[in-house]
């Protein structure tokens, strides 16, 4: 009842719809027959309770015929030169996923993707197995191939899903960890080289490009007291000081062998307790191929790398950085991703997670592809992508990679190299959109997390919600205070009183977003030099630039926003970071060191522990200048305030080799000022010059204040001044 074409066509997995062909079919006269097609094999049987029915051979390529009782049989018995082996049938099983997954997906607003797609297993009709389900439109054919198989894309076509564009198959038995990925005909009839799964959940340690089977690991989790305090620990009103980490490279082992999440968990947890960080940052820890990206460039961005363990090794990092009530926050990458064979670039031999217009669906700089933001498909892969990190793996938010890039039609091309909106702008209404819907879902579904946008345009409102016409973002990364405080700490103290409005101009600005001060692994790499490296050399000694460093950090500490340290840089290092190798963890025998990374330790502490450091930094009412324009002593003074129940405390900064004695400054209360900070301690290395036991202010006006005080400044040197109310001890405490 089957033609030789059709064999044929099946044979070479050229057969537009392979289940109405093989498994077991109803018969119009009456009885089923039962069809299969296993390469290499000389003979095979259908088995039956009571034993085994023989198949006929048609076509020695090994595909096989024969009448059966039922529908029923689902496991089959293959000989050949003397060799046995039983193999499942995956066309005697039904469809696994439902009309809805179809009507969702089109729709862009199947928020559970990785749930339905990829590989899963699953028990169907009684048989344990693995569902296999791909998007692939336009596709020809789609076939899993992998360990199972001999990797031959002949053995298992997969059944479409008309319309949808989705691809599924189940197949019994199967080992957790085989390797396998997708095997495409374009539209064209090419076969495309082989494509790792976008919803693997596990992936071979690189050169190894498969996806591999990963069964749920069960993972109990020990978190809900932090994950029900979270939104509270995580609120505007909150300090908050990260250290960014790229986990292969904060330490490894003596033959360069990477750490994996337990060895970092015993390790690297504690560090950020005691140095008092609230959060660690993750770098991409989605699979990606080359090292040297750090992360930036995924392929599998639902498979924890491979380079650190297996993935469950990530949710027990996490689960303990919680028990130690530290939040960890994951680097994510919407905004572009790489071009090799294996991935989603040209994934059905055309553009189909990437724009088909190179003008938006090609990055100039990194040589990568960019997302369709308006095709709904698309926007679904990466709105549940996201969602899956934050439930599936317990992640306190995600820090969004590359929003410049993807906001601006015209970023980083020139003229007539991009296509302007259809309002005639330069703003990427698709990927506007879709941020305002990530943002908006994650704030509804999951009150806390946070979202994060490294953004260094000027558009206003990318912390603000989408009903006020923002974004939706928490916060944002202050690129300008960044740059603009970097190149002030770079000059010569003699050429800074002619660039006074790089430090203070942050101000003008602060409270349009809600900001975070970062000091990201993009500042000490490059040729860039490290924090310490970027200090002048000219006109200082050795001693002078950490002094310069610590002052720096006093003046971030005490400025408004959100702070995020890359790790390594809290010990001052003079090497530039580089993923190739850990960090320079010796230079901490040296006291200078050990001293900046003590200093890193009080501000953190203090931050978390001082209202006025943290509790108004979203608003104007918690900064007040003393006198923001000394350009010509490199002088800086503030107020922070935390609110009524909280004392206010002085920021004084002197950029000058020159201390500074007698010198007098405003302040609103008369009465005891404590020194709680000075960077010009002897215990960080500095010269313990200063003020202690505090100063007393009296009441003659300065600096437009009722209230004064004598100062000591050090040189190169930050200060805080702590008010003591009537009735509070020198801790602040009543």
């Amino acid at each position: 009842m089957i033609s030789a074409a059709e064999i044929t066509a099946i044979i070479e997995a050229r057969h537009d719809d392979p289940f109405a062909l093989l498994g077991p079919h109803r018969l119009p006269g009456g009885g089923t027959v039962l069809r299969a097609f296993i390469p290499g094999a000389e003979t095979l049987s259908a088995e039956e309770a009571g034993g085994a029915i023989p198949l006929t051979r048609l076509h020695k390529a090994g595909f096989f015929e024969g009448l059966v009782p039922g529908p029923g049989h689902r496991w089959l018995q293959a000989g050949a030169g003397g060799v046995a082996w039983r193999e499942g049938d995956p066309y005697a099983f039904g469809p696994s996923l439902g009309a809805l997954d179809d009507h969702l997906l089109l729709e862009g607003t199947h928020h559970l993707l990785p749930a339905r797609l990829g590989a899963h297993p699953v028990t169907l009709e009684g048989i344990a197995g693995w569902r296999f389900a791909l998007w692939a439109p336009h596709a020809q054919r789609v076939s899993v191939v992998g360990d199972f198989n001999r990797w031959d894309g002949r053995r298992h076509p997969m059944r479409r899903r008309v319309d949808s564009g989705l691809w599924e198959i189940f197949l019994p038995g199967l080992h957790p960890a085989a390797a396998y990925k997708f095997e495409i005909r374009s539209r064209e009839g090419m076969i495309l080289p082989l494509k790792a799964d976008p919803y693997g959940f596990a992936a071979e340690l690189r050169p190894g490009t498969a996806s591999l089977l990963h069964t749920p690991d069960g993972h109990r989790w020990g978190d809900a007291a932090w994950l029900q305090a979270r939104p509270a620990r995580q609120a505007r009103g909150q300090p908050m000081s990260i250290y960014e980490v790229h986990a292969t490279s904060w330490k490894r082992h003596w033959d360069g062998r990477f750490w994996n999440w337990d060895e970092l968990a015993a390790a690297l947890i504690p560090y950020v307790v005691d140095l008092g960080f609230t959060h660690i940052e993750l770098m991409p820890v989605m699979e990606h191929p080359l090292d040297m990206s750090w992360g930036y460039q995924p392929i599998g961005l639902h498979a924890p790398t491979a380079r650190l363990g297996e993935p469950a090794g990530l949710k027990r990092f996490i689960d303990a950085a919680h028990q130690a009530e530290i939040g960890v926050l994951l680097d994510w990458v919407p905004a572009h991703f790489p071009k090799d064979a294996h991935g989603l670039a040209m994934f059905t031999g055309e553009p189909l997670y990437e724009h088909p217009d190179p003008r938006r669906g090609a990055h100039p700089d990194w040589g990568t592809a960019i997302y369709d933001f308006g095709r709904p498909e698309v926007l679904a892969f990466l709105v549940a992508n996201a969602l899956f990190w934050l439930r599936e793996y317990h992640a306190d938010g995600l820090r969004v990679d590359a929003v410049s890039s993807m906001i601006r039609l015209d970023y980083s091309r020139a003229e007539g190299e991009w296509a302007p909106n259809a309002e005639g702008g330069r703003e990427n209404l698709d990927a506007v959109a879709f941020l305002r819907r990530l943002n908006a879902l994650v704030r509804q579904e999951m009150p806390g997390v946070l979202m994060i946008a490294e953004d260094a345009t000027d558009r206003p409102g990318i912390s603000r919600p989408p009903e006020e016409g923002g974004l939706g973002f928490h916060m944002k990364w202050n690129m300008g205070w960044m740059n603009d405080t970097l190149r002030y700490m770079a000059l010569e103290p003699a050429q800074r009183p002619h660039h006074h409005r790089l430090m203070n101009f942050s101000i003008l600005y602060a409270w349009n977003e809600d900001f975070l001060l970062p000091l990201s692994h993009d500042e000490v790499v490059h040729g860039k030099a490290t924090l310490l490296g970027r200090m002048p050399e000219a006109g200082m000694d050795d001693w002078q630039r950490f002094a310069n460093l610590r002052a720096y950090w006093g003046f971030m500490w005490g400025h408004p926003g959100k702070k995020l340290l890359f790790m390594g840089q809290e010990f001052a290092p003079w090497r530039e970071w580089a993923e190739s190798r850990e960090l320079d963890w010796w230079l901490l025998q040296y006291p200078r060191h050990q001293g900046m990374q003590a200093l890193v330790r009080a501000l953190n502490h203090l931050h978390r522990n001082e209202a006025a450091l943290h509790a108004l930094d979203h608003a104007p009412q918690g900064f007040g200048w003393i006198d923001a324009n000394d350009a010509a002593h490199c002088g800086f003074a503030w107020l922070r305030f935390g609110g009524p129940d909280a004392p206010p405390i002085a920021v004084l900064s002197n950029f000058t080799p020159q201390p500074r004695e007698f010198h007098r400054i405003g302040l609103p209360h008369a009465g005891q000022w404590d020194e709680v900070l000075n960077t010009d301690d002897l215990g960080w290395g500095g010269s313990g010059m200063g003020n202690p036991g505090g100063v007393r202010a009296v009441a003659d006006t300065s600096h437009g204040f009722a209230a004064s005080a004598m100062v000591t400044l050090p040189p190169l040197a930050t200060i805080y001044l702590r008010y003591r109310a009537e009735g509070m001890d020198e801790h602040g405490e009543r």
